[in-house]
């Protein structure tokens, strides 16, 4: 039989960091995720608690939850054994998310993920059951600036801002605040029938960077009904990272 997991080292890849073994199975998808912001809020587990399936067990740090706007764009995406293929191969992606663990596998629950490739949001939504929406979006950038735009067509879903690296890119330190946020290696989601699956995804750890960000309009967590606690944004900047996906799985 043919160990998957040691395919998933076929580049010297190394997943060890990971809480729990990858599936026995091979990878199905390959991205590259670029000049990321990881915006978090802090929102009362109370109005959490309303918006995300009761099957999901949130999680706290220090008894508050944290809800993530996280601007990127992708590159190099590929379905195993093919080539990229052209007009799906890239396109920017945004992502408001909260955190769940299942079974002792730390996770993310998506509330939406906003994207300009019409195919990508099909497949998405039909093969991984997420809440793809359709938006238009604009990334540019102006030295180490990114300038980014998305306005969801469907509603009045917005982000603008300007945002940048302000510190040397470090690991987050074992058990702190940083860590808990984004060394999460699965994502959680419910199929038609309710059922809870679990996507596994490989990656090397996050290099991090303090951020400091413009944020010109975010009407991403209000139009999910999401109120945060108050005012305050926890900012970090990743520049690049390689990744893979296995297919969905029982989350029990």
């Amino acid at each position: 039989m043919t160990d998957y997991k040691e395919q998933s080292k076929e580049t010297n890849w190394d997943d060890g960091h990971r809480l729990w073994p990858l599936p026995n199975m091979p990878w199905t998808m390959k991205q590259t995720w670029n000049d990321l912001l990881f915006a978090h809020f802090p929102v009362n587990f109370n109005v959490l608690r309303k918006l995300v399936p009761n099957i999901f067990p949130l999680d706290t740090y220090d008894g508050v939850c944290w809800v993530g706007v996280v601007p990127f764009h992708m590159t190099d995406i590929r379905l195993r054994g093919l080539p990229p293929i052209p007009g799906t191969d890239k396109f920017p992606e945004l992502n408001v998310r909260t955190y769940v663990t299942i079974d002792g596998k730390p996770g993310v629950y998506f509330f939406s993920l906003d994207a300009t490739n019409l195919l990508a949001i099909k497949v998405a939504r039909t093969f991984y059951h997420l809440p793809y929406v359709r938006a238009n979006m604009k990334v540019e950038k102006q030295g180490d600036m990114i300038e980014y735009e998305s306005v969801r067509k469907s509603e009045d879903a917005r982000f603008v801002a300007d945002y940048r690296p302000v510190s040397e890119k470090y690991f987050a330190e074992k058990g702190s605040f940083e860590e808990w946020l984004v060394e999460r290696y699965c994502l959680y989601t419910l199929n038609p029938k309710g059922v809870p699956l679990r996507c596994d995804i490989l990656h090397h750890p996050w290099e991090l960077q303090l951020a400091e960000a413009n944020i010109k309009e975010n009407t991403m967590l209000s139009s999910r009904g999401i109120v945060v606690e108050n005012d305050s944004v926890v900012l970090h900047y990743s520049k690049q990272i390689e990744v893979r996906m296995w297919p969905l799985v029982k989350a029990f």
